[in-house]
């Protein structure tokens, strides 16, 4: 099912456009409501390139917490590998937690590829395993297609919180409809972005346009969307 734009309506030259709320209080805020998160999960995968990496909230929407690509003892991902394979339990690939997060962050799903973690090899002739911690975080998901508008919007007293934003293309079936097989093909289209978090934290209301003017061309010639989370915050209570 093709999934359209949100379109909610504001005035958005209200007084309460901008919500003044001390750093100290929001952040402190967004930590409260992250320890509130419906779920947490730890996914460990041996190295296989074959197969992709996959993370998923049946509720909710990622949220990385630690993440570790390598091998720290002789036990996670042993069975017929040779001891020379797993003799090195000091083995880590810094960070794959940033990347992770950019990836992965605000989505209800995301996969990745283990070969966009193994370089530089953080210590050859060992067997690794990538494992992620995360929790499933409740959180407004938006998905719009390119050249459609994103709305935001939280009630009075409340400010944006943007936990997650990616512009690109990483599955089909999202924003096909009309759309030649060629522009929705790659699925290797993946542009993280801070420049929703930058435009809207704070705010009561928010806009943003879904373009390449916006947010560049991390994939010329495929039709693509933004997908984002975001949730509200009340920085004075508690």
């Amino acid at each position: 099912m093709e999934k359209l734009s949100r379109h909610q309506h504001y005035d958005s030259g209200t007084s309460e456009a901008m919500l003044l709320f001390s750093p100290t209080m929001f952040l402190a805020a967004v930590c409260l409501f992250m320890a509130s998160a419906v779920s947490s999960e730890t996914v460990t995968a041996c190295v296989d390139f074959n197969n992709p990496y996959y993370l998923e909230c049946e509720s909710g929407v990622i949220n990385v917490k630690s993440v570790f690509y390598g091998r720290a003892n002789t036990v996670i991902c042993s069975e017929g590998r040779p001891p020379h394979q797993l003799s090195n339990t000091e083995c880590s690939q810094p960070g794959t937690v940033n990347f992770l997060k950019d990836r992965c962050n605000g989505r209800k799903a995301c996969e990745i590829s283990l070969n966009d973690i193994i370089h530089p090899d953080p210590c050859q002739g060992i067997y690794k395993y990538l494992q992620t911690n995360f929790t499933c975080v409740p959180a407004v998901h938006v998905i719009v297609c390119e050249h459609s508008y994103a709305h935001l919007t939280c009630d009075k007293g409340e400010a944006i919180f943007v936990l997650g934003a990616n512009y690109g293309r990483q599955v089909t079936t999202i924003c096909h409809a009309s759309r030649p097989p060629g522009q929705v093909q790659n699925v290797y289209c993946s542009n993280p972005t801070q420049i929703v978090a930058r435009r809207c934290n704070w705010q009561k209301n928010c806009t943003i346009f879904a373009n390449n003017l916006v947010f560049g061309d991390p994939c010329f010639g495929t039709f693509k969307y933004l997908e984002l989370s975001y949730v509200c915050l009340n920085p004075l209570s508690g």
